[in-house]
Order: C-alpha cells, then sequence, then structure tokens
C-alpha cells in the first residue's frame, strides 16, 4: 500500500497504552492504498507480459500466509537473518555509535528488538522510528514498544518507504534499518532510485544497515520459494483473491499453477502464476476484461539475490561507503553498514 498524501497527522494512543513520548505521522490513507492499487491493477494486467507488485500480497490473509512461510524449513532467510543479527547487534551498534535508528518497512518491529536492545546497551539510544504502510501495525508496534523502552522517543512513520522518505524525521544522528531482503524486491532501476532516495534524506556521517539475500545454490534458493506444502503457492495466489475483493474482479485462483524459478542472468528469484486454461477475466472496478492464454504467465515478485563485491558497487554508485559487511557461517545472507559520503 502505497503513496502520501497531504499534511501528517498526529494520533495519540489512549491514555496509559504508551508511557513515553510517541508520536504517529499518517502521510497514507486507504484512499491513497485505493488509487494506487487501482493503477498497478491497469498498468500490469494490460501490460506485456503481465505483471502485479508484490505489495498487494499483504492483505489480513496474505500476511498471514507469510508469517506461515518464515517458519517453513525450506525458508532460510528469515532465520538466517535474525541469527546474524543475534550474532552482529553488538558490533553494529558499536560502529554506528547512532542516537536514532529508523526501520523502513518495519511491521511488527520483531527483529528491530534485537537493535534497539544493543544501541541501548551500547548507550545511545534515544529515539526509534518505525516507518511502515499499515497504520494498525504501527500503532500496535508503538503501543508495546513504549512499554518496553519507556525511555526511548517514538516516532512512528506511515508512509511508502519508496518515496515518502523526506517525511522522516531529521535530528541526531541516525542509522537507517532495511532489512529482511527486501531491496531484492525491488527491479534494478527501481533499486538504485530507492537508495539514491535515502541518501538523499541522510546526511553525511549517517548510515544505512542494509539486509541482503546472498546468491547460493540454485536448488536452495527455488526451495525457499515453492515449498512442499503449497504456503507459498498458496500466498502467490492469494494476490488474485485481493482484486477480486477490492476491485471486483472474478479471477478463479484455482486455474492458476505457481511458479517460482530462478533467472541466472538477472540472479533473482522470479514467481509467476500460470494460467492453467485460456481465460476471460473481468475487472469491474475498472471496467476492464482480461484474457489470458493457456500457459500464460502473470509475473508477481522477484527476490534478487546479491554478492558481497555487488553490494559495495551498488552502494558506491549512489554515494555510500561500504563500513561494515557481516555475514552468516553458509554465507547465505549479508548486513552491510554504509555510510552516506
Amino acid at each position: 500500500m502505497n503513496h502520501t498524501s497531504g499534511v501528517p497527522t498526529s494520533t495519540v494512543p489512549e491514555p496509559g497504552a504508551v508511557p513515553g513520548p510517541a508520536r504517529l505521522d499518517v502521510h497514507l490513507t486507504e484512499a491513497d492504498a485505493d488509487r494506487d492499487l487501482r493503477a498497478d491493477a491497469l498498468h500490469g494486467l494490460t501490460a506485456t507480459p503481465k505483471e502485479l507488485p508484490p505489495k498487494w500480497f499483504y492483505d489480513a490473509r496474505g500476511s498471514e500466509l507469510f508469517e506461515l512461510i518464515t517458519a517453513l524449513p525450506e525458508y532460510y532467510p528469515t532465520r538466517t537473518e535474525r541469527a546474524l543479527l543475534e550474532e552482529s547487534v553488538d558490533a553494529i551498534a558499536k560502529a554506528s555509535g547512532a542516537d536514532t535508528i529508523v526501520e523502513l518497512g518495519s511491521g511488527s518491529s520483531a527483529k528491530t528488538r534485537l537493535l534497539l536492545d544493543a544501541f541501548a546497551r551500547a548507550g545511545t539510544l534515544r529515539r526509534y522510528v518505525p516507518q511502515d504502510v499499515s497504520e494498525a501495525a504501527l500503532e500496535g508496534a508503538i503501543a508495546a514498544l513504549g512499554t518496553e523502552y519507556p525511555d526511548v522517543e517514538l516516532r512512528g512513520v506511515v508512509g511508502d518507504f519508496t518515496r515518502d522518505l523526506d517525511r522522516l524525521p531529521r535530528g541526531g544522528r541516525r542509522m537507517i534499518a532495511f532489512l529482511g531482503g527486501t531491496i531484492g524486491n525491488l527491479v534494478p532501476a527501481a533499486r538504485r532510485e530507492f537508495l539514491q532516495h535515502v541518501h538523499t534524506v541522510l546526511e553525511p556521517g549517517e548510515q544505512l544497515l542494509l539486509g541482503t539475500g546472498l546468491v547460493i545454490d540454485e536448488q536452495v534458493m527455488v526451495a525457499a520459494y515453492d515449498d512442499a506444502q503449497g504456503v507459498t503457492a498458496e500466498f502467490n495466489r492469494n494476490v488474485l483473491t485481493v482484486l477480486n475483493r477490492e476491485l471486483g474482479a472474478d479471477f478463479d485462483p484455482a486455474a492458476f499453477a505457481h511458479v517460482a524459478l530462478w533467472d541466472a542472468e538477472n540472479e533473482w528469484i522470479e514467481m509467476r502464476l500460470r494460467a492453467e486454461r485460456a481465460m476471460t477475466v473481468r475487472v469491474a472496478e475498472l471496467d476492464l476484461t482480461v484474457e489470458f492464454a493457456a500457459g500464460e504467465e502473470l509475473s508477481t515478485e522477484i527476490s534478487a539475490k546479491f554478492r558481497p563485491a555487488g553490494v559495495r558497487q551498488m552502494l558506491a554508485e549512489v554515494g555510500f561507503e561500504l563500513s561494515e559487511f557481516w555475514s552468516d557461517p553458509d554465507s547465505r545472507f549479508g548486513l552491510s553498514l554504509a555510510t552516506a559520503l
């Protein structure tokens, strides 16, 4: 859910819910999300080849399915990153020295507790700024974190990380954390644009902590996106359910097969939905009729994987210097601490 609107507003939690200083700035409304869904669906379903952005996976059911995916034996990224964070957080806090942690796409802020604790142990933590598209998720996170970290200033920002970073609060010494390998969901041009956007909102000397999945054995990578239980397949097809509900479409999700493959040239996993038969789909809210040929594929997500040298180059091209790099023993995931020049 995307886009920014209007002047930031501030919501105040119920008395007693957040004992410390807290604020929630809202730059994104349901009307913005509805407009963006319409635009993305119209563009993607009339494109050649057809495509939909992965952000529309994450309605309530999609979020539940993703949580199930993270616990699957095949899905190594989440647990690998968490273990790496557990091993590296104190070194990250020491190398950074930031007093403000900004987390993009924070959700429930679960992994960031590791960072908050480490920066608190280092004695520098003053403020935490979670950013997410979900106002409800941020309200819940701020309420919980306010109890756990009563001396930390909390400033939630409801917005789109690809466009709204100029709305982030300034001041102090900030470190922006972008974890989960989410950078890999962006195609190269959008990836560069995003990193440039991050660089423009940081002052020289401020930092970016970037999580990246690394290139490993192809079979291991593909299995992470095509599990034996079929949870990822259900997650992939859920985007069609979202279009049915929100835009009055009449997709038959069961008529689409889940496809996950490794694109060796671009070094990314691509998820697609393949039409099992020829069909005509009507999207009532867009007054749109969409034809699918038998075997035609709809692209729904890429998940790029990286090499350490490529991460360094990608950051350098937009004005960051790679200060530190941490990886797990199997070199499946990387954490890069980069400083804005």
